[in-house]
């Protein structure tokens, strides 16, 4: 289940002391709840608090029914984030390990690589697998339709077609952005 669409307005003054009275009422047990599922206070600290700056960023004005299974739906998706986010990181460490040391980055570099990566994969997650796969291929690998077609065991119209669903999906959500 995807948490709540954030906005990046500021809150509106309604909806501060709700939220105010919803961290009170319920950051204490977030985050211990957070903590055995995550074996780590600090990490399950973080995510507490950004559970409740998505919560203050939202537009969301209603009054939520179930306080705490909406707050975990919430953090559940901040920790999915958190997790591919470390398995972005972890692949592009690997990565770099195998280039020469002349070619490392800076760290400023590395973190806004890193980060450019995890926007990457979150705006490529909405896509089909094999549409990701062949956007990927075509995009990343540089490969022709007719080799991603044969790699994949497809034709190349479907091919064309999962490129073409790909471009378009990162043009939607571009647009939005």
């Amino acid at each position: 289940m995807e948490p709540p669409a954030v906005s990046t307005l500021p809150p509106q003054p309604s909806s501060v002391p709700a939220v105010e009275a919803l961290y009170v009422e319920h950051h204490g047990w977030l985050q211990m709840w957070l903590r055995k599922k995550l074996s780590n206070a600090a990490d399950a600290a973080d995510i507490a608090h950004d559970t409740f700056v998505r919560v203050l960023a939202s537009r969301s004005r209603t009054r939520i029914a179930e306080p705490r299974a909406f707050l975990t739906t919430v953090a559940r998706g901040l920790v999915i984030d958190t997790w591919r986010r470390q398995e972005i990181e972890r692949a592009y460490r690997e990565a770099l390990l195998r280039q020469p040391e002349q070619f490392a980055p800076s760290p400023e570099a590395h973190l806004v690589i890193v980060e450019t990566l995890a926007r990457i994969d979150q705006l490529l997650d909405g896509l089909k697998p094999k549409v990701r796969t062949a956007f990927l291929l075509a995009q990343i690998e540089e490969m022709h339709h007719g080799a991603i077609a044969e790699r994949m065991g497809v034709s190349a119209r479907s091919v064309d077609r999962y490129v073409a669903e790909g471009l378009y999906h990162c043009h939607i959500a571009l647009s939005a952005a």
